[in-house]
C-alpha cells in the first residue's frame, strides 16, 4: 500500500476501520483479492508472492507499504510483502512477531509495516524507531514513517476523519480514496524523485500509463468480530477493473 488511513479502536462499536490505495507499475503481476492458505484472505503478488494486505479469519490481518529513500542504492535480498504472509500464516500476536522481526529487518529494502489482531496492533518500519504499540487513535501512513504530513496524506485523513464522524457507507470511503488531484506546487516534499514525480504522486489516487493506484482497499471489523473487506481494482486509465468484497465473523466460516 501507498496511502493508508486507519482508526484503532475509535469507538465501542469498531475495531479497526482501516483504507487505503495500493499503488504499484502496472506490468507487475498480481491476482485479485480472494481466499488463500484456507484461512486468509487478501490480494497476492504474483511475482515474489507475498502481498500487500491480507486478513486472517482469527482476525489478524497484515499491511506493508514501501518506505521511499531514491538515493539507496539496491534492493534488500527479501520481498517486503513476504512480511504479510509470514505473519498471517503464522501463530504469532503482532508484539511478539515484530519483536523477532527485529533482528532480521536488514534484510529488507525499507519498510513499514503494521501488523494487527482484535486485541492488538502495531507499527513497525526497519526506517524508524523499532516496533510500536498504537493507542487507540486515528493515523495516516505512505512511504514515509507513520504520520509523516506528506500534502495527499494530510488531505485524506480529514476526509477519513469526517467519514469516521458520520459512521460513512464503504462507497463514501472508496470515493475518498478515488481523490485524483496532486498537491500545488509549493505544497510539494523534496523526497528526491524530482518534481515531475513529486507532483504525480503526491494525488492520492494515481493515474499514469506506468505506475499507478491498482487497487483501493476497506478493511473494516465491529467490536462484535463482524469482518467485512473490499477490494476495487484498476486499470492504468483508472477506470474500474473489477471488485471483491469479504464478509465473515472471526473465527466463522463465512464469505
Amino acid at each position: 500500500m501507498c496511502l493508508l488511513l486507519f482508526a484503532w479502536r475509535p469507538d465501542s462499536a469498531r475495531t479497526l476501520v482501516l483504507a487505503g490505495n495500493r499503488d504499484e507499475f502496472h506490468d507487475r503481476p498480481a491476482a485479485p483479492a480472494d481466499w488463500w492458505d484456507g484461512n486468509i484472505v487478501g490480494g497476492r503478488d504474483l511475482r515474489a508472492g507475498g502481498s500487500w494486505l491480507a486478513t486472517h479469519r482469527d482476525g489478524r490481518f497484515a499491511v506493508v507499504t514501501n518506505y521511499r529513500e531514491p538515493l539507496v542504492e539496491g534492493r534488500g535480498p527479501r520481498s517486503r510483502g513476504e512480511l504479510v504472509t509470514a505473519f498471517l500464516q503464522g501463530d504469532a500476536t503482532p508484539a511478539r512477531f515484530s519483536r523477532e522481526l527485529a533482528a532480521r529487518a536488514s534484510r529488507y529494502a525499507g519498510f513499514n509495516l503494521l501488523l494487527g489482531s482484535p486485541a492488538e496492533l502495531v507499527y513497525f518500519s526497519n526506517r524508524g524507531r523499532g516496533p510500536e504499540l498504537l493507542e487507540a487513535g486515528i493515523y495516516g501512513l505512505s512511504n514515509h514513517l507513520l504520520d509523516t504530513p506528506w500534502p495527499k496524506l494530510e488531505r485524506t485523513h480529514i476526509r477519513f476523519r469526517a467519514l469516521l464522524e458520520a459512521d460513512a457507507s464503504e462507497a463514501e470511503y472508496l470515493d475518498m480514496l478515488a481523490d485524483r488531484e496532486p498537491a500545488p506546487a509549493e505544497a510539494l516534499p523534496d523526497t528526491g524523485i524530482g518534481p515531475e514525480w513529486e507532483k504525480l504522486l503526491s494525488a492520492p489516487f494515481i493515474v499514469s500509463p506506468h505506475y499507478g493506484t491498482r487497487c483501493s482497499t476497506l478493511l473494516r471489523i465491529g467490536s462484535d468480530g463482524e469482518l467485512g473487506f473490499v477490494e476495487r481494482r484498476f486499470d492504468p486509465v483508472g477506470e474500474c477493473s473489477g471488485e471483491s468484497a469479504f464478509r465473515f465473523r472471526i473465527g466463522g466460516v463465512g464469505r
